[in-house]
């Protein structure tokens, strides 16, 4: 499918559930840290597609809630790929042309990559795509924290109202979610935004994710026929 027939199809927002770093390690007998390595430069190399293909919106699952359950030596060096993958796309966004915004639980995060992110978004929204990382990120979380919030405010409150208590605010619910390594599910990704999202599960594991494979998808969603109730 050329470029130009790409752009016919209407997708503002695509979601990832980057899974499979640890697995693409093992099949080539690589340490855990090597895998999400690897990943984090997919993960780039993801961004520029969207930027490619004038897709306005991609979210990206980088770390859950439940990921700080893991082994400490894991997590401090996943926190280094944030630091890493920040300064990149700092450095980068003249280049890449994304802006870029972080949703989850900043709280939970070091300091200095608090600082990080704060000087990130201060940047104007000024590129056709945004890049929305998810760090720290879990679906329920975010509902009890806007929930909480409307109770706060004392009064009842409609869903375009709710919208704006979400982390996600500013960002369309995801037209196209993919999850990589095999896996079926959602893991606590977007469950409000999700509703009506098309749903792409593949075998591959998310460092060996490619080009061909993405444009497949967006293919494949061009044939799909979204009724949304109707």
């Amino acid at each position: 499918m050329s470029d130009k027939n790409l752009a016919k199809i209407s997708v503002r927002c695509v979601g990832f559930i980057m899974d499979g770093n640890r697995r693409f390690a093992k099949e080539r007998e690589q340490s855990t840290l090597a895998g999400h390595l690897a990943g984090k430069e997919k993960f780039l190399d993801v961004v520029d597609w969207l930027v490619e293909e004038e897709i306005p919106h991609g979210v990206f699952y980088a770390f859950s809630t439940e990921n700080w359950q893991r082994d400490k030596t894991e997590v401090g060096y996943l926190m280094d790929l944030f630091r890493q993958m920040l300064r990149k796309i700092k450095e980068d966004s003249e280049k890449r042309k994304v802006n870029v915004r972080i949703i989850g639980r900043r709280v939970d995060l070091p300091d200095d990559i608090q600082r990080m992110i704060g000087e990130l978004e201060v940047t104007e929204m000024k590129y056709k795509t945004t890049v929305w990382l998810a760090i720290s990120y879990g679906g329920r979380a975010e509902i009890m924290m806007a929930v909480n919030k409307a109770i706060e405010q004392g009064k009842k409150i409609k869903e375009e109202e709710f919208l704006k208590l979400l982390w996600t605010v500013g960002m369309p619910d995801p037209d196209i979610i993919i999850r990589t390594s095999g896996e079926h599910r959602l893991s606590n990704f977007l469950p409000w935004q999700s509703v009506y999202s098309e749903f792409f599960f593949i075998d591959t594991n998310w460092p060996a994710f490619t080009k061909t494979e993405f444009v497949g998808i967006l293919e494949q969603y061009g044939k799909r026929k979204r009724r949304i109730g109707r």
